[in-house]
């Protein structure tokens, strides 16, 4: 095992602690509804993180169904303990302002940081994405502790609370990440060429572009991410019938991209865009963000096939 690959299970490693502290957490909660299936969430969701690479892969397909029924059946709750007091967390907020964001602008620019140094610099090659995103997080971290003088336990106390609160939608990317590579793979993408080329005629740019566009969005609403949908609409609609028709390849992903981020702001599937910032804002109405953006979304699709028409050809 090489020093990236060990560097990677410890934080993963690392990770999954959170998760089984969450469950630990539910455990001990006294006035916790839903006890048994919280905790067994949690602790097999650390299981995966922990044991994933040591264990048969089919162990893990296990437990990701084991996860979606307890999710199904909405056996996942958040913990009726260590709720933070409102008055305590209003006069922290006053306090810190804007600044409360320097760690965040600190995760960004540290990881892009290191995962730069990772491609150029040879002796940095085990620095990979993964692990230069992780070492960010310990810089954001760092930052955190000395700009707030907070005791380290607090690390521990507030990330399983902060985990807790979130609840199974913080583990949605990765699920939907995982889709677009498994529809990659499928040949999802060749089926959809063939069922669109009964649509657009020969020959029709703006056609193309439109439903081009139009598809990336409908296929980010289905799968909650942008990445996932742009492998698997590129391959069967804008490589066939754009970039094969002398489109630019620049403009095709770029606008492409960025058209299936108009569907992103319609589905409650990109839960770390919509659902995650409602819950932990604590708003009433868990789809008000989307119900917000869905007018936005969709003159910004109009003004994509448009650009896409203008500029790809």
């Amino acid at each position: 095992m090489t020093f990236s690959q060990i560097l990677s299970e410890v934080f993963f490693t690392l990770i999954g602690i959170v998760f089984a502290l969450v469950g630990l957490k539910a455990v001990k909660d006294p006035g916790a509804q839903k006890k048994a299936t919280t905790a067994a969430f949690w602790f097999v969701l650390a299981f995966t993180f922990i044991f994933g690479n040591w264990v048969p892969k089919w162990i893990i397909g296990l437990c990701v169904v084991v996860l979606a029924v307890l999710s199904g059946i909405k056996g996942v709750v958040q913990s009726a303990s260590d709720v933070p007091d409102p008055t305590s967390v209003r006069e922290q907020a006053d306090k810190f302002g804007y600044k409360i964001f320097i760690p965040a602008l600190v995760l960004a620019l540290s990881s892009v940081v290191f995962a730069t140094l990772g491609s150029k610099v040879p002796a940095l090659s085990w620095m990979t994405s993964n692990n230069a995103i992780c070492l960010g997080g310990l810089c954001a971290l760092i930052t955190v502790l000395c700009m707030t003088k907070a005791d380290p336990k607090y690390i521990v106390a507030d990330g399983t609370r902060l985990m807790d609160n979130v609840g199974v939608t913080g583990i949605l990317p990765q699920v939907l990440s995982a889709l677009g590579t498994l529809f990659t793979a499928a040949g999802v993408g060749t089926v959809i060429s063939k069922g669109v080329s009964a649509i657009i005629p020969e020959g029709n740019k703006l056609i193309a572009c439109a439903v081009y566009c139009i598809a990336m969005a409908l296929f980010t609403i289905i799968m909650g991410n942008g990445f996932a949908a742009f492998s698997v609409i590129t391959v069967g609609i804008g490589i066939p019938f754009l970039i094969s028709q002398g489109a630019n390849p620049i403009v095709v992903g770029a606008l492409g991209l960025t058209a299936g981020y108009c569907g992103t702001l319609c589905t409650p599937m990109a839960a770390n865009f919509n659902i995650m910032p409602a819950a932990l804002l604590e708003v009433k109405n868990k789809y008000a963000i989307i119900k917000s953006q869905v007018p936005v979304a969709l003159c910004m699709l109009v003004i994509h096939i448009i650009l896409m028409y203008l500029f790809a050809f």
